[in-house]
């Protein structure tokens, strides 16, 4: 049986992150970290398409918690202590440089998850953390004063242990057996397949949009803006991701079959558009409306509302009759289109669930169930929408932890 003071199940960004700063705070402890696979911190590696989008710029603890559609009531008090800044100074410490782009997201300025890869390899290293893969956790027993851990080839006893396991069912079915409660997981974090004549030839276009999800009634249920992106199998973009994760329990039920209302002027109203639409007829009544874009719409886009509006691609704005213009203004602020299924995000996979919050300590992320165990990361029913925060979660919850064992 190999002994140690602290065991961290899951060698993923979560699992390192508490390991170096708890080595780094209790130099004689003796720390293992056990990862289930052959290498350690794979997600870390396909982030932000293999750039690793570290964190967000967002520099106060309340809009910071805003982005997380679980957890963000838990997570307030928690950024107080360690958030956006933190985390840019702690890499700055060990000589990774992050950079801010234009959407707030940050990565380190190589460009490369590499550079985030090697330095909490490094840095383990120089703290003594033990890092053993292939250690497939089978069984954990909370003994009087330790824990002990049955592993596929191994057996391990700590007093206290970190579980940073991210989504991982089986991990969740051993926490239940230490009388935890765990929320189901449901995807979150993902985009629309929406097959439609309006925009099958518009693959790649992305412009601002205000997106309502509706239900059978037609009543909004939920409603996000930002860019939205059409792809070859629907649309994506901040604007439908957002409606994903903050909608994941929502539309789950549904199975991912239900009515969308996208308005492409964003936060224009139908009436302000006939408004508009009507100056056009008196300012520009020689142009044909097919020809040129209005509203700063992509040329493409516009084409497409205009051809479902049932315009002759020849009529001019002085032709346009007032149901001609209620058409347009129709499709350009309330176009229905049917969702029909979901595909993930990228290669970036989120669920939403996890163990239940109510059974955690926020001030330390220990178990107020079980003593000396404590949690770091998505094994927590916490997610949030995408551009960096799932991995500001990660060092939050790691950093508490490690200044707690």
């Amino acid at each position: 049986m190999k002994q140690a003071d602290v065991i961290i199940i899951g060698g993923g960004a979560a699992g390192f992150f508490t390991a170096i700063n708890a080595a780094e705070k209790n130099p004689e402890h003796k720390i293992i970290i056990l990862e289930r696979g052959k290498e350690v911190l794979t997600k870390v590696k396909v982030s932000g398409g293999g750039r690793c989008n570290v964190t967000h710029a967002e520099f106060l603890p309340k809009e910071l918690s805003q982005n997380y559609p679980r957890g963000e009531k838990e997570l307030l008090g928690p950024f107080h202590t360690f958030m956006t800044g933190d985390t840019i100074e702690w890499f700055e410490k060990r000589g990774v440089e992050l950079k801010i782009e234009e959407d707030g997201r940050m990565f380190p300025v190589t460009d490369s998850s590499q550079t985030i890869i090697n330095c909490f390899l490094s840095e383990a290293k120089k703290f003594g953390v033990e890092v053993l893969l292939n250690q497939s956790v089978k069984t954990i027993q909370k003994e009087a004063d330790h824990f002990t851990i049955n592993t596929t080839s191994d057996t391990f006893s700590a007093k206290k242990i970190v579980v940073a396991t991210g989504s991982n069912p089986k991990i969740w079915q051993l926490l239940e057996g230490l009388g935890h409660t765990v929320v189901p997981a449901v995807p979150s974090l993902f985009t629309f397949n929406i097959k439609d004549g309006r925009i099958v030839d518009l693959p790649g276009l992305s412009t601002d949009a205000s997106v309502k999800v509706l239900d059978a009634k037609g009543k909004i249920m939920l409603e996000s803006n930002g860019p939205l992106l059409i792809t070859h199998w629907g649309m994506s973009g901040p604007a439908i991701l957002k409606l994903s994760a903050w909608g994941a329990r929502v539309l789950e039920p549904l199975k991912y079959h239900f009515n969308i209302e996208v308005n492409w002027l964003n936060t224009l109203s139908e009436e302000e558009t006939i408004d508009a639409l009507k100056d056009l007829k008196v300012l520009q009544g020689k142009q044909t409306i097919f020809k040129y874009a209005q509203f700063d719409l992509p040329k493409r886009l516009w084409q497409s509302i205009i051809k479902a509006s049932g315009i002759d691609e020849r009529l001019t704005w002085a032709e346009a009759t007032r149901e001609n213009l209620q058409n347009i203004a129709n499709q350009l602020t309330a176009s229905i289109f049917e969702v029909n299924g979901k595909s993930t995000f990228k290669e970036e996979f989120v669920t939403a669930g996890g163990v239940d919050l109510k059974e955690i300590n926020f001030k330390s992320f220990e178990s107020r169930i079980c003593k000396n165990l404590y949690f770091a990361g998505e094994v927590l029913n916490i997610d949030a929408i995408t551009g960096g925060f799932n991995f500001q979660n990660a060092w939050t919850g790691g950093f508490i932890v490690s200044q707690n064992l």
